[in-house]
């Protein structure tokens, strides 16, 4: 084809350049915004003292976003010297390609004393990049070579305020439109064409309270529309908003959403039923979304308050019918919920040597039948889901950050194209997992 076809030929190869792998993670939780890989033939347990290190990123800069994989690249956000940029490194051997500086540093006293650095993971979508920093700059820009395209400020462009332990949110692409949360009472969530950044619609939500959680939105379709999900601030907590017009659809803002201090996890959303939670004051719930005559129902199924079960920034994946996560504020004890009922399967465990000797807040992602949970204390495990109770499979301890005495080992496991990827901060870990026989 491509001797008798050239000019076919040379089409095919630019659109599969800007197109993301099976195996690529192009977005925060991954390919289908779930924090499950579509990786096979992985490992499923480790030798004595983990996987194989490939390579070791360096220099990244201070942040706890989680990074993206695609086109052959690595990309992720950092702060170096007085601004957050985004840097990109080469999928094989760690090297850097290009970093791009494009915003200044947020302001808020919290975020100056704690310097967690950015958390945002960057979207890529047909060449490009999409991101936020701290201060609420949103960017788009060419993913080959880090050129900048656009900005847009949630403060400016948004009538947004920079919360107090800055923006985290990640961009959501759907179709022709590219869904980002400023938080504003205005703006709660903004719809822009990928390309220029124009707007489409904002979601006025200023009459069911406001401000920016610290949660990135989820598209699904509930009770026969197509809807965004968004955990906002303590005061709107959970809102589903129609994706074609940006109206407020229904609000569910219980105490399990509206934890006071942040609202951080991603909510998990099947059918019409989401199961949401939140740390601080706040708790978990399974709700469930219906309409009739155009009017939207909230069901609370069950719920949970923050003593109880709650998940504090670790993120919660879904596994045929039941949710696995960490549970309570810097602890991330295993548990594991019923996703039809709410009912709690097992747990949670809270005898450290039952898994590993994990502790602090524990980040989960799902690959080719294992979970893969990174503790804030660099113990890395490797567990077989299971209704029945925890399977742990393996561990191995994470080298440390090196960069400062008490890293926030926050930022979720990625796994792609074979490997296993643990940002702690400055620098990247990257860890060969394919099995022998893949």
């Amino acid at each position: 084809m491509c001797l008798r076809y050239p000019l076919l030929a040379a089409l095919f190869l630019i659109a599969a350049s800007l197109t993301a792998s099976a195996g690529d993670w192009p977005r925060w939780r991954g390919p289908n915004n779930d924090d499950v890989s579509k990786e096979t033939g992985l490992l499923q347990k480790w030798p004595a003292g983990g996987p194989k290190l490939a390579w070791t990123g360096k220099n990244l800069g201070l942040g706890w976003g989680t990074p993206s994989v695609a086109e052959g690249k690595v990309f992720g956000i950092g702060t170096r010297g007085e601004k957050d940029g985004v840097w990109a490194l080469n999928e094989a051997d760690g090297k850097e390609i290009w970093f791009t500086p494009f915003a200044d540093l947020p302001t808020t006293k919290a975020y100056k004393n704690q310097t967690n650095g950015p958390a945002s993971t960057p979207t890529f979508h047909k060449g490009k990049l999409y991101t936020v920093s701290g201060n609420g700059t949103l960017c788009c820009m060419n993913a080959t070579d880090g050129k900048l395209i656009w900005t847009k400020s949630y403060l400016k462009d948004f009538g947004g305020s920079v919360p107090t332990w800055a923006y985290t949110d990640s961009i959501l692409i759907d179709g022709d439109k590219l869904i980002c949360a400023p938080g504003s009472p205005q703006a709660a969530l903004a719809a822009l064409k990928p390309d220029t950044g124009d707007v489409i619609w904002t979601a006025n939500a200023g009459q069911l309270g406001s401000g920016a959680g610290y949660s990135s939105p989820v598209k699904a379709t509930i009770a026969g529309e197509p809807t965004y999900v968004i955990l906002t601030g303590a005061t709107a907590g959970l809102i589903g908003i129609h994706a074609e017009t940006g109206k407020v659809l229904w609000q569910y803002k219980n105490k399990p959403a509206a934890g006071g201090v942040a609202q951080i996890p991603t909510p998990i959303v099947k059918g019409d039923s989401i199961w949401v939670s939140c740390s601080y004051s706040g708790g978990a719930a399974l709700i469930q979304i219906s309409s009739e005559g155009g009017k939207f129902n909230v069901k609370e199924v069950k719920a949970y308050s923050k003593p109880e079960l709650n998940n504090h920034h670790g993120g919660m994946v879904l596994i045929g019918d039941h949710v696995y996560f960490g549970h309570d504020q810097n602890k991330g004890f295993p548990v594991c919920v019923d996703f039809k009922t709410g009912e709690i399967a097992w747990g949670p465990i809270q005898k450290a040597s039952e898994f590993a000797d994990g502790g602090g807040s524990a980040a989960y992602t799902f690959a080719d039948g294992r979970l893969y949970v990174r503790y804030q204390n660099g113990v890395m495990t490797l567990v077989e889901p299971s209704p029945e109770g925890l399977k742990l499979v393996s561990s191995f301890k994470l080298p440390p950050a090196n960069q400062r005495s008490k890293p926030e080992s926050w930022p979720h496991p990625v796994v792609a194209n074979g490997r296993l990827y643990i940002r702690d901060q400055e620098v990247m870990y990257v860890y060969d997992i394919k099995g022998p026989s893949a």
